[in-house]
């Protein structure tokens, strides 16, 4: 039986702040499930204080052992929880860990160090050495290097292979040289980790992994270029050979209309009445007059100018003004978008509502309730939110880069019959975005298009089936 070991700094439900917690909280399961019996899954991760207390009663201790960073000698507790068939270890320390947010202290660089040094650790404390390391993100990047470095040649690890996946790599673990041995025990492999005049974390395991894998083959072709690889491409152009992308997916148990118990109507798209319920619902729940013969165009997002916010914001009073249509705005971000959609509620209260907290199941309720579903990032790695929207029957306007490319086809017709699943448009522009938005507008309007474009959209597979038997070739491969 094959063995993988998720390294991550989040997974849903236990603690998740976005995209990397969805991931970790089903993919393992779908890998799982896909290998057929003949794949062990596990996934390790930090016990935050947010964890709740459902989840830690259900775990028992694996393990207590001390961690060596440097002069540091710190507690290690390890805890553990089968869940859909996976098996999720938990770093108790709570000193690193037992704070208000999973991220953003001034030692994040300490605390991952100490998370990337115990996982490995634990290993032998539990006497459990998997066939492959798969590490998330710069968070768990040093599981990759210290592996690489410092347990090559220990008993039980020298066959590890590993695997290390870029969800976004805007965030790369930078840090001083002056931490290189009091925290990160690396002066020895300055090397490795040095790059554009300081420690990089995220260069330093995509130079020791086995393989690097981005979350859509689109974004993986971008990294390579300076445009989108936050000056990473020339590490991403040596190491090219390893590189691949492969499609997130959604969880299509939470993520399912006909059984969610958040909104107010289950639906199928066999059955889209329940959507306009939810509509209805929604309309009354926010304050907007029920209107069901106008379609509500919804963002949700961290309102920040790279998720397109600011070409929303270049052309949104004209779609307004000259289309007729509700807006519902979920999330939270850069004080000036709160502001401008704040001022945007005030000035048509009776079309536009928005919402500046960000609520998981609200979030749900908005896609049950939607017809449009504006998504124009200047770049996105995969995106979740665009399969989520479609998965409730929402029409997709997307701008064609990483992930939404990959995801969501431009609509047209061929004799009489409906091509892709959306609308987007390819140029970072604002005119372009109120354009297709018009377009889907249009579409809407008309009830027998729209039910079938509806339909097929629901109809689109972002399940995990097909990405976990890719992954499955991937650790085969190496």
């Amino acid at each position: 039986m094959k063995k993988i070991l998720f390294i991550g700094a989040e997974a849903m439900p236990f603690a998740a702040t976005g995209g990397l917690g969805d991931v970790l909280g089903s993919l393992p399961a779908a890998i799982a499930e896909a290998g057929d019996g003949e794949v062990d899954v596990r996934v390790v991760m930090p016990l935050y204080r947010s964890v709740s207390e459902q989840y830690r009663s259900m775990m028992k201790t694996e393990a207590e052992f001390y961690v060596q960073l440097a002069w540091r000698n710190q507690y290690c507790g390890v805890k553990s929880l089968v869940k859909d068939g996976v098996t999720y270890y938990f770093i108790d320390n709570e000193f690193y860990f037992n704070r208000d947010a999973l991220y953003g202290s001034f030692d994040d660089g300490e605390r991952f160090a100490f998370f990337s040094k115990a996982a490995l650790e634990m290993l032998e404390k539990i006497d459990y050495f998997p066939d492959i390391v798969h590490a998330h993100d710069w968070q768990s990047a040093l599981s990759i290097i210290y592996l690489n470095c410092k347990y090559a040649r220990r008993p039980g690890y020298s066959g590890i292979k590993t695997v290390f996946t870029i969800h976004n790599i805007e965030y790369q673990g930078k840090y001083d040289f002056s931490i290189l041995a009091d925290v990160f025990e690396l002066d020895w492999w300055r090397e490795i980790v040095e790059y554009d005049g300081c420690i990089n974390l995220m260069k330093g395991a995509i130079v020791c992994a086995d393989e690097v894998t981005t979350v859509s083959p689109r974004y993986a072709d971008e990294i390579k270029g300076a445009e989108h690889s936050h000056g990473l491409s020339m590490i991403l152009s040596e190491n090219a050979y390893k590189l691949c992308g492969i499609l997130n997916g959604i969880d299509y148990v939470y993520y399912n209309p006909a059984k969610d118990e958040s909104i107010a109507k289950k639906f199928s798209w066999r059955s889209l009445e329940g959507k306009y319920e939810n509509k209805s619902a929604l309309q009354r729940e926010v304050g907007l007059p029920e209107n069901n013969n106008v379609p509500l165009i919804s963002v949700v997002s961290r309102l920040a100018a790279h998720k397109g916010m600011d070409i929303i914001a270049e052309m949104m009073y004209a779609l307004l003004n000259e289309k007729a249509c509700q807006l519902v705005i979920l999330g939270k971000g850069e004080p000036a978008y709160e502001r401008f959609f704040s001022e945007l509620e005030a000035n048509y209260p009776d079309r536009v509502k928005a919402l500046i907290t960000y609520d998981r199941d609200l979030a749900k309720r908005i896609y049950a309730a939607s017809d449009i579903f504006l998504m124009p990032s200047k770049s996105e790695p995969c995106g979740l939110s665009q399969m989520i929207a479609s998965r409730y029957g929402v029409i997709p306007v997307t701008r064609e880069t990483g992930g939404l490319y990959d995801s969501i086809k431009g609509y047209w017709e061929k004799d009489g019959k409906i091509m892709g699943n959306g609308f987007t448009f390819a140029n970072y522009s604002s005119a372009e975005l109120k354009e297709r938005a018009e377009a889907a507008i249009d579409l809407w309007n008309d009830e027998n298009k729209r039910k079938a474009l509806i339909g097929k959209i629901m109809r689109t597979d972002f399940s995990w089936k097909s990405s976990a038997t890719k992954y499955i070739e991937m650790y085969e491969k190496i």
